[in-house]
């Protein structure tokens, strides 16, 4: 499944009914929808997951935090807290204590303009080992909830006919694994390249 956005709001009558009961890729720097009918939601631009490779709607870019310095080509760290904006709106992943509306867990939504968003926009990015290595699963857990981005399978109906729900658990598992696919890439810096080699001597 691919991490997935688009202009459709949470809370626009665009989902299926609610059940009966009351709900209970980036590894270095690139530089500094849904809802029920019944669910008022958030208001926000929807993040979902799609199977389809050649989705134009799935890239977004990783960036720091406000204030950081975060030069092109620096690895990013397990542990370290990032945000990730969404290419085709520049609104960046975000969650709150909103009820996702498929599955009763926190909502995850795209929030922001222009890559300007708030405190709710940064994620942690919890893997083993030093850095964040291309070709290994990561989770992102939200800095202000704890949360893990995760995806169970939950599907909307029209208009976004298919597409699974995002949403935020409290409990890391198989669901929230993510891995980066197609992209950009950058480099290593020279500097990075330097560290690693006197740390190998």
């Amino acid at each position: 499944v691919r991490l997935h956005s688009h202009d459709v709001r949470y809370g626009s009558g665009n989902g299926r009914a609610p059940p009966a009961l009351p709900p209970a890729p980036v590894v270095g720097w690139a530089g500094c929808d849904g809802g029920s009918p019944s669910s008022a939601g958030s208001g926000q631009q929807s993040v979902t997951g799609v199977s389809a490779a050649d989705d134009g709607n799935s890239y977004w870019r990783g960036g720091g935090r406000p204030g950081a310095v975060c030069q092109r080509g620096t690895p990013v760290r397990c542990g370290q807290a990032i945000r990730l904006t969404h290419l085709g709106t520049g609104r960046n992943l975000h969650s709150h204590r909103f009820t996702s509306p498929l599955s009763g867990n926190q909502e995850v939504s795209a929030f922001g303009e222009a890559g300007e968003g708030d405190y709710l926009d940064d994620w942690t990015v919890v893997c083993s080992g030093t850095y964040w290595v291309r070709e290994d699963e990561v989770r992102f857990q939200h800095t202000s909830t704890d949360v893990f981005l995760s995806v169970t399978g939950e599907q909307y109906g029209r208009p976004i006919h298919g597409q699974k729900e995002v949403h935020g658990m409290a409990a890391s598992s198989q669901n929230n694994y993510w891995k980066v696919m197609e992209g950009i890439f950058m480099q290593p810096s020279e500097a990075f390249q330097m560290e690693q080699y006197h740390a190998e001597l």
